[in-house]
């Protein structure tokens, strides 16, 4: 099956520190890898987002005093979660994981490479104001409809949805793709939040 040109898959960081053994682990995130790939066949604009930070990244617990990972902080644009150190520049972690194909991505869109801004979305980072160039680049691609999947549903595919949404695109999530980390509730709250904003939902979401 060969979807019309005007629809793009957006695969959503599916790096080594999102997968079993990562810095960062989304329970069972390898899993999506060969579902990812097959769809990859489908569309003929692909694009794969890559999460990027330098190590002295303001969204990192271990460069703040007395917080621990998983603590909250205020940033000038809001609360923020502080993260154990992942997706490092040029670091293994950082890197896609090595069964998924990259080859036949037409861009690679890296995010969160700001110090002082973290970016869970593909569109915008974390200020809801700093554009990434993405929604430009599939506009000028005739793209008008999304498919994302990738890691975590809760975080960057949920961000990256609802502002693709926001912008006009129609945006299908394809749950069995992805993978959550469902933090204090964040998977429920983000599918809520992904619906209220039109977005579709395809696939069963897997039991994790």
């Amino acid at each position: 099956m060969t979807r019309p040109a005007n629809e793009a898959l957006i695969m959503i960081d599916i790096q080594n520190d999102f997968c079993s053994g990562g810095a960062l682990a989304v329970k069972h995130g390898e899993q999506i890898v060969p579902l990812v790939n097959e769809l990859q066949n489908e569309f003929a604009v692909k694009v794969l987002t890559q999460d990027w930070h330098p190590q002295h990244h303001k969204s990192f617990a271990d460069n703040h005093d007395a917080k621990q990972h998983y603590d909250m902080t205020d940033m000038p644009y809001g609360p923020q979660v502080l993260w154990p150190n992942h997706c490092v520049q040029g670091t293994n972690g950082a890197a896609f994981h090595k069964d998924l194909n990259t080859d036949s991505a037409d861009l690679v869109l890296r995010k969160g490479f700001r110090p002082h801004i973290d970016s869970y979305s593909a569109f915008f980072e974390n200020d809801h104001t700093t554009p990434t160039g993405l929604s430009a680049y599939l506009r000028e691609r005739g793209v008008d409809t999304l498919h994302m999947v990738g890691l975590a549903t809760d975080f960057c595919v949920r961000f990256s949805a609802v502002d693709a949404a926001k912008l006009g695109f129609n945006v299908i999530v394809h749950l069995d793709a992805c993978r959550a980390i469902d933090l204090n509730g964040s998977l429920k709250e983000a599918l809520n939040e992904m619906q209220s904003h039109g977005v579709k939902f395809s696939g069963e979401m897997v039991a994790q």
